[in-house]
């Protein structure tokens, strides 16, 4: 099995980890997914990254069928709209990666496409928008996570690391990448939104006992839905719900959606979970709270509510 044509539906923080990364790799054909207006901006203007431009090969969904590798880097909130483009992409031997925050896209997707096509993954990055130029630190990304459900060493995860060996990608083959996924779950539930609700910088997680209370009791209610789906998050040191060095000044995805006055991802982090509970059983208080509170923001940022 060789990927060595790649179509990615998502410039953003994600995407471009993935576009500069890849435009070393002179052997593969790397397609930019997008329709209309925005194929033609992307085509005539390229993309910024990290102070650099890279040019784009840009295709429709429909001209990129049958790549070999799709990865899905879209925000959670645009899924829904992808899934066509998706379909259209996917040939019998199309291996897809969705690294979106959450627990559930590749389900989402897999309904539509059939989940023989997914392999699990993850994404720790440390990035943000500036103007339209994406920034990422390379020091403190770890890049992407992926594996089999059941930690095989199969053909297509070596397919995927063959991909990605001479990149400036980091990469970790998990040997219970379900697992993983989780404890992302957790870090992101539980320091994106306590300081997109307070607006403060992750420094503020150690400054503030209030503040790490709230965010100790979110991830809570992660682990307890976790373990009613027979997976434990209880180990601190897994590297996967942990961040590395960030500076006390950062602001996470959810409190930039804020900043930029965008859509944040408040529905695939604490609605699914709050939906989750409610199907098994596990009370979310604290994620009720933070979900009606994020979505109030939301609001006000819309002019909704003054």
């Amino acid at each position: 099995m060789e990927l060595k044509t790649i179509a990615l539906i998502g410039a953003g923080a994600i995407g471009s980890y993935f576009i500069a990364g890849l435009s070393k790799k002179s052997d593969v054909d790397l397609w930019v997914i997008a329709e209309g207006e925005r194929k033609e901006r992307l085509s005539e203007n390229g993309i910024v990254i990290n102070g650099k431009r890279y040019a784009l090969n840009v295709k429709t969904a429909q001209e990129a069928a049958g790549a070999d590798l799709l990865i899905v880097a879209v925000k959670y909130g645009s899924l829904q709209e992808c899934l066509p483009g998706i379909e259209q992409i996917v040939a019998p031997h199309t291996l897809v990666i969705s690294p979106l925050n959450g627990v559930d896209s590749e389900a989402v997707i897999g309904e539509r496409i059939g989940m023989e096509h997914l392999l699990y993954s993850f994404m720790k990055i440390a990035s943000q928008r500036v103007g339209n130029e994406i920034k990422y630190n390379p020091a403190v990304t770890l890049g992407l996570f992926f594996g089999e459900t059941n930690g095989e060493r199969t053909e297509r995860v070596h397919a995927l690391e063959t991909l990605l060996n001479g990149t400036d990608i980091r990469f970790h083959i998990s040997r219970n990448i379900e697992q993983d996924i989780w404890y992302k779950y957790a870090l992101n539930i539980s320091k994106n939104i306590p300081q997109a609700i307070i607006n403060c910088g992750f420094g503020a997680y150690t400054d503030s006992a209030h503040l790490a209370y709230i965010s100790d009791r979110l991830r809570d209610e992660v682990a307890a839905v976790a373990a009613k789906k027979g997976i434990d998050i209880k180990n601190e040191n897994n590297p996967a719900g942990n961040n590395t060095a960030i500076a006390p000044d950062s602001r996470f995805s959810t409190l930039q959606d804020l900043d930029a006055k965008r859509p944040t991802e408040i529905d695939m982090f604490s609605g699914t979970l709050i939906r989750m509970g409610k199907e098994l059983g596990v009370e979310t208080p604290f994620n009720e709270f933070a979900y009606h509170a994020v979505k109030c923001l939301e609001e006000k940022n819309a002019g909704e509510i003054h």
